[in-house]
């Protein structure tokens, strides 16, 4: 629809005003055939781009996780074993404590209020999304959810490794084996050995902070610039090993380097979830299946680090600003010749040019 209806789009895609643009189901069709290698190889299509113009490093990265919202409701849950389905299993527990079960909004209430654990993912599946889990959005709600992971470089701002995953897996799950995989996809992008040691630096939050994967990066060669959120933590108690692993990771923490790094993470992270997420409207996905979101999920990257692109080669990262930077270079034009001619000699000439506002006459 967005295609039919744009010229500038329809320019783009080379499509006259009589000819029918593709539809929304066929290219979910395609999707569907295209298996996940076609979209990495996309994915590592914009990013030999990027290192073409010097736009990729590879060697200080920062990781984060957000939140997704998954394409079904909790009103669908049911239980894993018996199959029950929420909604009755509730009115059920309603109707025991002398609560009207054909009162929705009472049974909403006891649900609210009723003690002890409510729903998990151990007990509780939606049959339209098995991979979708419950958990916390950003304002706070519970609904089903997915966790969408960014690796970006922190020297460009590249998304060099974008994923989708469960909702209630923890941020720390084979951190070193992320790293790893991410280094020898930057290996293969920049065309050397894949046994390249090219990571340096990884920054996180406290979040991604476990004791073993500090352990095992550092071990690699890979210093970490993640804070612990321990700080009572029972020093005495740990291997001389774990002391000076934990020493070394609060030293880069406390340190002029380390905390650059990590305001230089809290910035180009946020700012690819700004894009890819919010702007690109990927906060709630209307497509089902973890490894189906992940197709488009990647495509939507790669368009963010394409922006990235334009912006190093135009100036401008999307078509919206390209056109209003051309207004403003013709009113400066104009403007130019205003103050050069003077605004008798201007109007002698046929030309009708606006006094510049305020701000602009002032500076």
């Amino acid at each position: 629809m967005r295609c039919a209806d744009s010229l500038s789009i329809r320019q783009f895609l080379h499509y006259e005003l009589h000819e029918a643009t593709p539809d929304h189901s066929s290219l979910t069709v395609i999707r569907k055939r295209l298996g996940s290698e076609v979209h990495e190889k996309v994915f590592k299509l914009v990013l030999k781009a990027l290192r073409d113009h010097k736009l990729l490093r590879g060697r200080k990265l920062g990781i984060d996780a957000s939140v997704m919202e998954a394409n079904v409701s909790m009103g669908s849950l049911e239980h894993r074993l018996t199959g029950e389905d929420y909604q009755k299993y509730v009115s059920g527990l309603a109707e025991e404590a002398d609560v009207d079960p054909l009162d929705p909004a009472a049974v909403r209430n006891f649900d609210r209020k009723r003690k002890g654990p409510k729903t998990s993912n151990d007990t509780w599946q939606n049959p339209h999304d098995p991979d979708a889990k419950i958990g916390r959005t950003k304002q706070g709600t519970t609904r089903m959810i997915y966790k969408p992971e960014h690796v970006v470089d922190l020297e460009t701002g590249a998304i060099v490794d974008a994923d989708v995953r469960p909702g209630d897996e923890h941020d720390t799950a084979d951190l070193t084996e992320k790293v790893l995989e991410v280094e020898a996809r930057l290996n293969d992008v920049m065309e050397e050995d894949k046994n390249t040691e090219r990571v340096e630096l990884v920054a996180a939050d406290k979040g991604y902070f476990k004791l073993e994967e500090v352990y095992l990066l550092q071990g690699v060669g890979i210093e970490t610039a993640i804070s612990d959120p321990q700080r009572n933590r029972r020093i005495d108690r740990l291997s001389e090993e774990d002391r000076e692993v934990l020493e070394t990771a609060r030293g880069l923490v406390s340190s002029d380097a380390g905390r650059r790094w990590m305001r230089k993470r809290s910035e180009l992270v946020e700012r690819g979830f700004q894009h890819v997420l919010d702007s690109g409207g990927a906060r709630r996905t209307t497509l089902r299946g973890r490894q189906n979101i992940r197709k488009l999920y990647l495509i939507k990257a790669a368009c963010a680090n394409l922006s990235l692109l334009m912006r190093h080669l135009a100036g401008v990262g999307t078509p919206r600003q390209a056109l209003a930077g051309a207004q403003a270079l013709v009113f400066a034009f104009f403007q130019a010749i205003r103050a050069v001619l003077g605004p008798e000699r201007v109007r002698w000439a046929g030309f009708d040019i606006p006094a510049p506002p305020p701000t602009l006459a002032v500076a």
